[in-house]
This record gives C-alpha cells, sequence and structure tokens, in this order.
C-alpha cells in the first residue's frame, strides 16, 4: 500500500478564534469553510479545524482529548524563519510553549500551541530539503 496522509483534521472550540490562527499566523488560505469546519489546501493533503463537538459525533469518539500527544511540525528554510513565524503565530492568538534554540541533533526550533493547545513545532533543518511546493525530505 502507498504511504501517505490525505488529511489531518483538529477540533477546535471556535473556528473563529482558529481561523485567525491558521490565516493570520501561517497565512494560510481556506478552501473551504461553512458553519463547522474549515479546509485549508496543503502541499500533498489537505489540513482541517473542525468544531469538536461535531467531529465527536462524527467519528463516535465522544469527550476526545484536547489536544492529545502530538506535535505537527512546519519546517521553514532557515533560523531566522523560524523567530519569525513563531513570532506571527503568537500575535495571532498563539500560545509560546517554548521559544526557538539549538536542539542536541542541530537546526533551531520552537513550539507553539495554537488557540486549542494544539502543538506545533517550527523547525529549520540544514540537512532537510523543501522543494519549491513546500514538500520535505527527510534527510540526514
Amino acid at each position: 500500500m502507498r504511504q501517505g496522509i490525505a488529511a489531518i483534521t483538529l477540533g477546535v472550540e471556535s473556528l473563529a478564534r482558529s481561523r485567525r490562527f491558521y490565516t493570520g499566523g501561517f497565512g494560510w488560505s481556506p478552501i473551504f469553510e461553512n458553519g463547522e469546519i474549515i479546509f485549508y489546501q496543503m502541499n500533498g493533503l489537505v489540513f482541517a479545524t473542525w468544531l469538536q463537538i461535531s467531529l465527536e459525533a462524527d467519528s463516535h469518539q465522544y469527550a476526545l482529548q484536547n489536544p492529545g500527544a502530538i506535535t505537527i511540525a512546519h519546517n521553514v528554510g532557515s533560523a531566522e524563519d523560524v523567530d519569525q513565524l513563531l513570532d506571527q503565530l503568537h500575535r495571532a492568538g498563539g500560545r509560546m510553549l517554548r521559544p526557538a534554540d539549538t536542539p542536541p541533533q542541530g537546526g533551531y526550533r520552537g513550539y507553539v500551541a495554537d488557540p486549542d493547545g494544539h502543538c506545533w513545532e517550527i523547525a529549520f533543518n540544514p540537512s532537510w530539503s523543501i522543494d519549491e511546493m513546500g514538500h520535505v525530505t527527510f534527510g540526514v
């Protein structure tokens, strides 16, 4: 079977608050939205924010733990880009979890939580390539 992820959906309390973070912080543009869900076209997958109550009903998984033990990474092209994006995300309603620094394995990264507590790592890794479409290739 081919490896791939079609969509990542995060349960959120408020679409408006979440939209401000993702459009104002990352600069992403929704491709579809209604009163329950917002879809963003990514590089090879769809990212969605869905009212948590609706996500619970759709999945039959009630009382979802929020945010859960997961971190989503967004890689950028330089250490300066890490600092700039962390600042933008913080101003757009995110909560700074860890200011950017250099981890033992190299590179540069920091962590921010979206308004619902979902953890985002903003990272620069000089040995990972990012093509013009934003696709990341793992390298060591």
